[in-house]
This record gives structure tokens, C-alpha cells and sequence, in this order.
């Protein structure tokens, strides 16, 4: 009775929140820009070719690059929460983990909270989301969504809509081909069903390049007989070689799932390309060097495709002649290692995981062809979006709109922190928060599973790291204890707790990290 009573009030104080969120004055309503916001799984930043790196020379991503010469990347956007739901429900709520509630893989996005979607919907925007949701519970605020069962997955997606999200599976709808490029087939479908003399706002989501790393046959042949380049820490085999403090997801755990995939693949809950594929004859040297090779080359193929239809999207904008009065925004939802420190997936507060690659277009505002240095964090998206619609930003999301920063107009008062927290425990990746700007970075690897759903019931002895992030941006060498940065350490744990304080995130519920906190925040 009593949680009925709680999601009733919730259910209230959300309709309230998003009626009273009306618009702002505006001379012509028809110029607010329709939103095309593309988001991938993990397609990192390395992996994108507009951002430098070892991989640079060989991505297949023109159209990536089309929109960064057509439009703006943003160099230093970073996630609150490196892993999939947590990021995914930052973007619509606009609020960190602490405050919206999802904190952890388990977690779910209640239908009564507060999202973008929501507000754009209730101000004369026609709302859909395609492709990956993720977030457990029936998607809210859209006029249509269509959206991959779980995780989805890449050959023939099953799809769920309003018309069947809560029919047995064996009603739900199965689309033949490869997964991105039936999210944009339907994306584009959607599009030719809308009114043109209303706004839209279209999250336009795949489910590359998520494991198993998978792409269509037309690219099966993409880096045949290439050796790609090798990121310079793909050789740290242990924490003792740069001072980090925890163990990390290493390549040959992917080589052990490789392993048991091509042994019997169907029971392994993935299905990888090119196998079988081992590695059990080789030395350790040899074996990371193929495992390496496989991983980002599947990946590499598995981002051509998005790219493909990234592209289609575009030209179908120009086509209708929406190109210059919509917004058009690439990203990911967070970062992925491909061998940088030995490692593989995401979750840690090192830049490979953490940066989230970000390219927008908007041909009447954002100059061509520049790049912005700014810190900006995903629950800042659904504030730009707001502020394109001329809509106030309800108290609640914690984001700030950067429109002005894409102008060129940065805000006096904007960020120079960035406060980063992973929720989920394990001793090869502990709990850890931290804060990085635009010359360091400061994190405390606390290694507690506190009420984490999907945490390990193990904890770790608590650390910390620090890292000088422009002598050292490959983040190899934690100088935590190196005497000649202690003065800064101490500014940088100032920052920290203001950071904590001002995003509500002070572990308040949680009296054994204070007695952490006493015995460890000190460097002795």
C-alpha cells in the first residue's frame, strides 16, 4: 500500500513538474530546430578517426567526419557514470546517479520520472526513440518508440512497441537483417510518418558497438591481411607497472570468452565473429597481440556500419530539406578500452572510458569545422535540448545547457571540474568517484559494494590515484605519492568534496565510508 501511495505522489509531482514547464517566448514557434540525437554503445573515441590515435589512420568513418567538418566536436565530454543504463538514464533525466536512482547495470528507469522526452512532448515536439532503451521499464514521454528487447541483439532484433511491450515475447516483432541497419530503416520510416509543420525530437540509438563487436557481411573483408597499430600500454600486464591500484578487465579474459564461445556457441550468451578463435599455444606476448587485433578490428567493422547509416540519415535530412533547421548530434554513451593499459570494456575514470565522443551539427548556429575544449558531462544533453525548444529547465535536472558554449560564448561561470562516480564493486574494478579538469585528474578507488545491485560481496583495500593529465594523457604513471604534486593533490581533494556537496553525493546513507574517508583521505 505503501509503495502504491509513493508512485502515485511521484506519478503527480512529475505532471506537475512537466505542465508547468511551459515555453519561453519565441517570435516564430516554426523556427525551434528538430533534434536528431544518434547515440552508439561504446563506440569510443579512439575508434571515431576525428580524435587522433593509433587507430586514426585506418577508421572507416566518412560520414563522422563529414559532420565534424559540417559541424563541432567537443573534445572533453565525459559520462557521470561509465556503463550503459546509469549513462542512458543521466541523458534523460539529466541528473546523476544519486539522483535519479539508477546507479548500477540492474537498475531501471521508472516511467514516472521526469525525462527530456517529457518536456519536449508537452511543448508541441513529436517525440520517438528507435533502437536501444535498455533501461527495464516501458520508455515514457515519446509518441512512438521501438525498442530492442534487453540488450538486443545484432542479426534479426526483436523490437517492442507500444502495441505489444507488455504481450508475451512470442508476440513481440522480429525484423530480418542486421540490427543498425534496421534501426535507422525504422528511424527513417518514422520520419516520413511525422507532421512537418511540428518539431521532432528522434533518439536514434544502436546497439553497436557493443560485445560481441559484430558487423554486416558487406564489411567482412574491412582490415583483411591489415596489422593495426598497437596502443603503447598494451603491454601492462599488472598494476605494478604504472601504480594503479586495482586489476582492470584484461584482453585475455576477452580471450578466455572467445575461448568458450567457439567451444560451444550456443550456449555461450553471445555470439562472436570469425570464430572458433584461440590463443592456448601462444606465449602471453603473442597471445595479447592477436586477441588485440581481432577485438578492434571487429570493432572497427562493427563502427563502419553505424557510420554507413549515419550517413544515410544525414543524406536523407538534406533530401527532404531538413538539414538546416535540425540539430544533428553523434555520441556514445561512454567510452571502451581497445588494449590501452591491457584492458578491454569501460567503467573506470581513465579518459579511454570515460570521454564520451560528441559531434554536433546545426548549420544555423555552430561555425563549421571547430572544436570545443569545454568540459561538458551527458547530463548537460537534455539542457541543450531544452534550451533549442525554448523551454525552461525544470529545478530537478542537474544540467546546464552549453548552446552559448557552441556559439562560442562560454559562460563565465562554467565548470572547470568534471565529477565522475562508478557505483558498481568488484575487486578487478572497484567502486571509485573522482574529479578530472583540464590538467588533472584525482580519484579514490574506495573498493565497497555499499547496497549495489550486481556488486561483488568482496571489498578492496581503499586507494588512490593521480594523474597529470598533460605531461601524462595516456594516464600511465599514478603519481599519488610523487612529493612535487602533493600541494595540488590537496587543492584537487577540495575540489573533490565541493564537487560531492554540490551534486547531492556525499554518501550520506553509508556511515562506513566516513570511517574510509578517516582513515584514508590523508595521503600517510
Amino acid at each position: 500500500m505503501k509503495n502504491r501511495l509513493l508512485n502515485v505522489l511521484i506519478a503527480i509531482s512529475t505532471l506537475i513538474l512537466v505542465l508547468n514547464c511551459k515555453p519561453r517566448e519565441t517570435s516564430i514557434k516554426e523556427t525551434r530546430p528538430n533534434i536528431l540525437f544518434i547515440m552508439s554503445d561504446d563506440h569510443t573515441s579512439q575508434a571515431w578517426g576525428i580524435y587522433g590515435g593509433v587507430l586514426k589512420d585506418h577508421v572507416k568513418a566518412p560520414n563522422i567526419a563529414r559532420m565534424a567538418q559540417e559541424g563541432m566536436v567537443l573534445n572533453n565530454a565525459f559520462c557521470t557514470n561509465s556503463i550503459c543504463v546509469p549513462s542512458r538514464a543521466a541523458i534523460l533525466t539529466g541528473q546523476y546517479s544519486n539522483k535519479n536512482g539508477v546507479y548500477t547495470l540492474s537498475d531501471a528507469l521508472h516511467p514516472d520520472s521526469l525525462n527530456i522526452a517529457k518536456l519536449l512532448k508537452n511543448n508541441g515536439y513529436q517525440t520517438a526513440i528507435i533502437g536501444k532503451w535498455h533501461l527495464k521499464k516501458e520508455p515514457s514521454g515519446f509518441d512512438y518508440y521501438n525498442i530492442l528487447h534487453d540488450q538486443g541483439r545484432y542479426w534479426d532484433p526483436i523490437l517492442r512497441t507500444k502495441k505489444n511491450f507488455y504481450k508475451p515475447k512470442e508476440q513481440w516483432d522480429v525484423h530480418k537483417g542486421f540490427s543498425t541497419d534496421v534501426i535507422a530503416d525504422l528511424s527513417l520510416k518514422w520520419l516520413d510518418t511525422i507532421d512537418r509543420s511540428e518539431p521532432f525530437m528522434l533518439m536514434t540509438h544502436f546497439k553497436a558497438t557493443h560485445e560481441p563487436f559484430d558487423y554486416p557481411e558487406r564489411h567482412n573483408d574491412l582490415y583483411k591481411d591489415v596489422k593495426i597499430p598497437e596502443p603503447e600500454s598494451l603491454y601492462d600486464f599488472s598494476p605494478e607497472t604504472t601504480g594503479r591500484s586495482f586489476v582492470g578487465q584484461k584482453l585475455e579474459q576477452l580471450a578466455w570468452r572467445y575461448e568458450q564461445a567457439s567451444n560451444d556457441p550456443d550456449k555461450w550468451w553471445c555470439k562472436y565473429p570469425g570464430l572458433p578463435f584461440y590463443t592456448q599455444e601462444l606465449d602471453s606476448i603473442q597471445a595479447r597481440k592477436e586477441v588485440y587485433q581481432k577485438l578492434v578490428k571487429d570493432f572497427m567493422r562493427s563502427g563502419a556500419a553505424i557510420d554507413d547509416n549515419i550517413g544515410k540519415l544525414l543524406d536523407y535530412l538534406e533530401a527532404k530539406g531538413l538539414a538546416e533547421n535540425t540539430v544533428v548530434i553523434y555520441t556514445a554513451d561512454q567510452g571502451y578500452f581497445l588494449g590501452e593499459h591491457g584492458f578491454f570494456d569501460k567503467r573506470m575514470i581513465y579518459d579511454e572510458s570515460l570521454r564520451m565522443p560528441f559531434v554536433i551539427r546545426y548549420p544555423k548556429e555552430i561555425e563549421a569545422g571547430k572544436r570545443l575544449d569545454d568540459i561538458i558531462l551527458n547530463i548537460d544533453f537534455p539542457a541543450l535540448f531544452a534550451d533549442y525548444a525554448g523551454i525552461e529547465l525544470p529545478n530537478s535536472m542537474q544540467g546546464k545547457s552549453f548552446r552559448k558554449n557552441l556559439k562560442g560564448d562560454t559562460p563565465d561561470n562554467w565548470r572547470k571540474s568534471a565529477y565522475y562516480r562508478y557505483w558498481t564493486n568488484h575487486p578487478v574494478r572497484p567502486g571509485h568517484f573522482g574529479i578530472r579538469n583540464s590538467k588533472y585528474k584525482l580519484a579514490f578507488f574506495y573498493g565497497q559494494s555499499l547496497d549495489m545491485t550486481g556488486s561483488s560481496k568482496k571489498s578492496t583495500e581503499p586507494a588512490w590515484e593521480f594523474f597529470d593529465m598533460e605531461k601524462d594523457p595516456k594516464e600511465n604513471y599514478n603519481a599519488y605519492f610523487d612529493p612535487d604534486y602533493q600541494d595540488i593533490i590537496g587543492e584537487m581533494k577540495e575540489e573533490l568534496i565541493h564537487q560531492r556537496n554540490l551534486v547531492g553525493d556525499t554518501d550520506a546513507k553509508y556511515p562506513e565510508m566516513h570511517e574510509i574517508f578517516k582513515q584514508h583521505w590523508n595521503n600517510d
